[in-house]
């Protein structure tokens, strides 16, 4: 069975998204897929839309869980799952993989890692992408609660850490 990896991130409308992020996103996709694993995701823009691209340039396959129909969808997406259920689908994403890596974001983000942290489910941020991940990394969120991810510090450090968790 392959190996599924869900990632999470900041969308498109983001405006501290940067391009070191992005640029994250496209390779973690990339590795997701050269390892023959399957890529799930938002389905949408931003860091999701980078991983899908990167997933494809490896002839990967990508799997969109949309908020609500499958217009939502980026054009790199193969399969698109439309919940009409809006965010309450970060549940989906989040539970689907086999680990989850988390790259920037926001509360969308945040609320996916939640899920994660609750059910100690694998997860993995990439330091330096900004966003929630960040927040949680320098100590600034949630501080004091016992913590359940790891860190890492390259696309190929927490695709690694993936697929052997």
């Amino acid at each position: 069975m392959k190996k599924v990896i869900s990632i999470c991130g900041s969308d498109v409308d983001d405006n501290y998204l940067s391009q070191y992020a992005i640029d994250v996103a496209e390779q973690v996709g990339r590795l997701i897929a050269r390892k023959g694993g399957v890529l799930v995701c938002g389905g949408q823009g931003g860091v999701m839309k980078a991983a899908c691209k990167g997933a494809k340039e490896e002839n990967g396959i990508t799997v969109g869980i949309l908020p609500y129909t499958k217009k939502d969808a980026n054009e790199c997406i193969d399969i698109a799952i439309p919940t009409n259920i809006g965010n309450v689908r970060n549940y989906l994403v989040a539970n689907s993989g086999d680990a989850v890596i988390a790259i920037g974001g926001r509360w969308g983000t945040l609320n996916e890692i939640s899920y994660c942290m609750v059910s100690e489910k694998p997860l993995i941020l990439i330091k330096g992408t900004g966003g929630c991940v960040d927040q949680i990394i320098n100590g600034n969120l949630m501080q004091d609660i016992e913590s359940h991810y790891f860190i890492a510090n390259s696309a190929e450090e927490a695709v690694e850490k993936a697929f052997n968790l």
